[in-house]
């Protein structure tokens, strides 16, 4: 019996990912990951890093990150507590939805993950308070590899639901892209 049901979306790779539920009167079981299930979605190589990270005040923006090849990574993104408005950028630069974006609601309630495949940048906005969120990495994090784009880039357009609340400084301090842009 499968235990995700796996959608595509717009972008080319991207995944939704829903996990199903089974309940009863104690509560509910789901499979949170598994290798053999997800890596028809895409997420073919083994776990290599795991994040946990709290938000805590809503409208608060973190993203959009990425890392450069040879450390480009597949992402699963999931949120453990609260709501956010998770956003994925195509940058690869041979795409044809290069610089678009799609976002989708994730929640504890509703069991959602998206599945962001190498070549996109990742960034969330917080939804509610206390917001929780799991990546799985199929990469480690390697600094000098690290990227990023600036959430509130006019050329991305991309239509947060709420007023930034607060951005780190590395975040707001990465240049808006310029049309000779090329990806990764």
């Amino acid at each position: 019996m499968a235990r995700f049901v796996i959608e595509a979306t717009p972008l080319d790779g991207l995944k939704l990912i829903q996990r199903q539920k089974l309940e009863d009167s104690r509560g509910f079981f789901s499979r949170f990951f598994c290798a053999d299930e997800l890596a028809h979605a895409g997420f073919a190589q083994p776990v290599a890093q795991m994040n946990h990270t709290l938000t805590r005040r809503r409208g608060s923006v973190r993203g959009l990150h990425f890392q450069y090849p040879p450390h480009a990574e597949d992402k699963l993104v999931s949120c453990l507590r609260g709501e956010v408005f998770d956003v994925a950028v195509d940058i690869r630069k041979d795409s044809p939805t290069f610089l678009r974006w799609h976002a989708e609601k994730l929640s504890a309630e509703n069991g959602r993950s998206l599945l962001i495949p190498k070549g996109f940048a990742h960034g969330f906005q917080t939804l509610s308070d206390d917001a929780e969120l799991l990546y799985l990495h199929s990469t480690p994090y390697v600094q000098s590899s690290e990227g990023g784009l600036n959430p509130a880039d006019p050329m991305l357009a991309i239509a947060w639901p709420l007023p930034f609340a607060e951005v780190s400084q590395r975040d707001a301090a990465h240049a808006h892209l310029t049309s000779d842009f090329g990806g990764i």
